[in-house]
C-alpha cells in the first residue's frame, strides 16, 4: 500500500480531495492531509510518505521550499504541484526538481485522479529489481565470500570473546574492507524470508544474496553495511550511517524503517518473496552486537502474522551489558537445534536434541562432560520456556536447573523430554487466538474513540505495528478495509445522534470525527445518499 499526503491551506481542497481519494483506491491508497508546509513536515517525521500533492502558494513555507525539505528527508518521495497560479517562474522551478510533477487546479478531478495513477505505476516500476538477480551472477570470489561471512557469524556468536580490542576489529574490518568504523556504534538489521515459502538450499541461498542487494541499492546512498546469512538462515545487516549526509539517532532509525518498507515491496515485486524486517532503536557498540542480535530474533518471535512481510523495532533503550558470556558461550550443536526449534523444524530438532540427551547415558561419558551437556541443553530450555511464557504448562520448569533432585541421569532426561515436548506442541500450534486478541482490542479502541484521530499512522503508534502491515492485518482478519470499518461505525454513530433533534450537525459532525460541519455532510452523503438535515427530515415523515 502506498502512502498519499494533500497540503492545501485552503480546508474545503484538502477535505476534498482527501474524501475523493480516500473513495478512489482504499485497497491501495493510504491518505493522509495537512494544512501547512509544517504540519506536513510532521507527518513525514511519524510515517513514510511516498507521493505528495501539495500546494505551491500557502503562507509561511510555499510548496518549493516544502519540496527541498522533503527531498533532502527522503529523497523516493514523488511530489505534485497543483496550484491555481499558471505562473511561469514557480512552474521553471517545479520542472527542476527531480521526481516532480505540475498540475493546475482548474484541469479538474480526473486528470488528478490520472496523474496519482501514473505516479504510482513510475513508483512500481522503480521497485521492479528483477536485473539484480544478474548481478549476483557477477560476485567472483565466492571463498572470501564465505571467509567473510564466517567471521561476521563469529562476530554475531562470540562478541567480545572474539574481539580483543578495538583497533584488531579495524583491522578486520579493513582487511574485508567492510568500510565501517571500528570505534563508531553500529546499527543491526535482521531480515526474515517467509517460512512458508518452500525453497531448495541452492535457491535460497541466491534468494539471500538478490534480497541483500536490493537492501544495498536502496540504502548505498546513505549508510554503509556488512549483511551475511547466520546459523538460522535469518539475513543480518550491522548498518553505519554516511556521516556527511545522515545524522545518527531517531533520523536514521526512520529512515531504515522507510527503506525497508521499500525493500519488501522490491521482493515482493521482482522475486515473488515476503520478508519480515526486526531493527533495534537505538545503536550499540561492537561488542553489545550479539545481545542485540539476540533481542531482534526474539522480537520476531513475539509479533502476530508470522510470515507476513513487515518492519519490527526494537524499543529497548539500554542493552544489559551483565551475563553477555553466559549467552554467546553455548556449544554450536544447541545454537543449531535452538534455530530449528525457532523456525518450526521439529524432525530436525529432535534429530539433534536425541543426539545430546543420549550422551548423557553413555557408559563412557565422564560426570565432567555429562554435566555440562546437561546444563547448557537444560538453560536453553529453561530460558525458551520463560521467553515464551510457557509457566503454567510446565510448573516445576526450575527442576530443569537442579540436576541433583533426580534420582539418576535417566530420570532427568525424561524430564528434559517432557519440557522439549510442550515447547514443540506451543510452536506447532495456531497463532489465531493471539490475532483474535489484537483485533478485538483494536475494533473496541475504534468505537470508543469515534471523535478522535482514527488514521492508520496513529492507530498503527498504539498497537506497535507499521502501518502498511497494520492495513493487511486487519483486512486478511476482518475481510474489510480499516477505514471502511471505521466509516461504518461514524455512520452508525451519526445515525443515533441525528435523532437527537437537540443535536446541531455541526456537533454530530464533531462527535463522530470531523471537525468541519461541511466535510461531515459530504461524507454523510456520499455513503448514505442523503445529506444528514434530510435523513431527519426522513424521521419526521416516518
Amino acid at each position: 500500500m502506498y502512502r498519499l499526503l494533500i497540503v492545501d491551506d485552503e480546508e474545503i481542497i484538502t477535505d476534498a480531495l482527501f474524501e475523493t481519494f480516500a473513495r478512489y483506491m482504499p485497497d491501495r491508497l493510504d491518505v493522509c492531509k495537512a494544512y501547512s508546509a509544517s504540519e506536513a513536515l510532521a507527518w513525514m517525521e511519524r510515517s513514510r510518505i511516498d507521493i505528495v500533492l501539495t500546494d505551491i502558494r500557502m503562507p509561511g513555507m510555499n510548496g518549493l521550499e516544502l519540496t527541498e525539505q522533503i527531498q533532502a528527508y527522503w529523497s523516493h518521495c514523488r511530489i505534485i504541484f497543483l496550484t491555481g497560479y499558471s505562473d511561469f517562474n514557480y512552474a521553471y522551478r517545479a520542472f527542476q526538481m527531480p521526481n516532480v510533477r505540475y498540475l493546475l487546479k482548474t484541469e479538474g478531478y480526473d486528470k488528478i485522479l490520472s496523474v496519482v495513477e501514473e505516479v504510482i505505476e513510475e513508483i512500481k516500476k522503480s521497485h521492479y529489481m528483477r536485473e539484480l538477480l544478474e548481478k549476483s551472477s557477477e560476485i567472483t570470489c565466492q571463498l572470501a565470500l564465505l571467509q567473510q561471512e564466517e567471521y561476521l557469524r563469529n562476530l554475531l556468536q562470540n562478541g567480545t570473546e572474539y574481539l580483543s580490542s578495538t583497533f584488531e576489529i579495524q583491522k578486520e574490518l579493513d582487511r574485508w574492507d567492510f568500510g565501517m568504523n571500528a570505534s563508531s556504534p553500529v546499527h543491526v538489521v535482521l531480515g526474515r524470508i517467509n517460512s512458508k515459502d518452500k525453497h531448495a538450499q541452492s535457491e535460497r541461498t541466491q534468494i539471500h544474496a538478490s534480497a541483500r542487494l536490493i537492501v544495498s541499492s536502496l540504502m548505498e546512498e546513505h549508510i554503509v553495511h556488512v549483511s551475511m546469512t547466520d546459523h538460522y538462515g535469518d539475513m543480518i545487516w550491522l548498518i553505519q550511517p554516511k556521516q556527511t549526509e545522515v545524522e545518527p539517532g531517531s533520523s536514521l532509525i526512520r529512515y531504515l524503517e522507510g527503506t525497508l518498507e521499500l525493500v519488501q515491496e522490491a521482493c515482493m515485486t521482482s522475486l515473488g518473496i515476503s520478508v519480515a524486517f526486526a531493527l533495534a532503536g537505538n545503536s550499540c557498540h561492537w561488542s553489545e552486537i550479539p545481545r542485540q542480535y539476540e533481542r531482534l530474533r526474539q522480537l520476531h518471535w513475539m509479533k502476530i502474522g508470522d510470515g507476513i512481510s513487515m518492519v519490527l523495532r526494537d524499543y529497548d533503550d539500554v542493552l544489559p551489558k551483565k551475563g553477555l558470556r553466559e549467552l554467546t558461550r553455548v556449544s554450536n550443536r544447541i545454537e543449531v537445534m535452538s534455530g530449528y526449534l525457532e523456525t518450526g523444524r521439529t524432525q530436525q530438532f529432535y534429530e539433534v536434541f536425541e543426539e545430546l540427551t543420549s550422551e548423557l547415558i553413555q557408559q563412557d561419558v565422564t560426570m565432567e562432560r555429562a554435566m555440562e551437556t546437561y546444563y547448557n541443553l537444560a538453560l536453553h530450555l529453561y530460558s525458551t520456556i520463560n521467553r515464551w511464557g510457557l509457566h503454567q504448562d510446565i510448573p516445576d520448569q526450575r527442576r530443569l536447573l537442579h540436576l541433583n533432585e533426580y534420582t539418576c541421569m535417566k530420570d532427568a532426561v525424561q524430564f528434559l523430554y517432557q519440557a522439549a515436548d510442550e515447547l514443540v506442541r506451543f510452536k506447532s500450534s495456531n497463532e489465531q487466538e493471539r490475532a483474535n486478541a489484537v483485533i478485538h482490542s483494536l475494533c473496541t479502541y475504534i468505537k470508543e474513540h469515534l471523535e478522535e484521530d482514527l488514521s492508520l499512522v496513529r492507530l498503527a503508534e498504539l498497537y506497535h505495528f507499521n502501518p502498511s502491515y497494520l492495513s493487511r492485518f486487519f483486512k486478511q482478519e476482518m475481510g474489510i478495509n480499516l477505514s471502511e470499518f471505521i466509516d461504518e461505525l461514524r455512520i452508525r454513530r451519526a445515525k443515533d445522534l441525528l435523532r437527537n433533534a437537540d443535536l446541531m450537525v455541526r456537533e454530530v459532525a464533531l462527535q463522530v470525527g470531523y471537525e468541519a460541519a461541511h466535510s461531515f455532510t459530504r461524507f454523510y452523503k456520499k455513503v448514505t445518499g442523503m445529506t444528514p438535515q434530510e435523513f431527519r427530515e426522513s424521521l419526521v415523515v416516518r
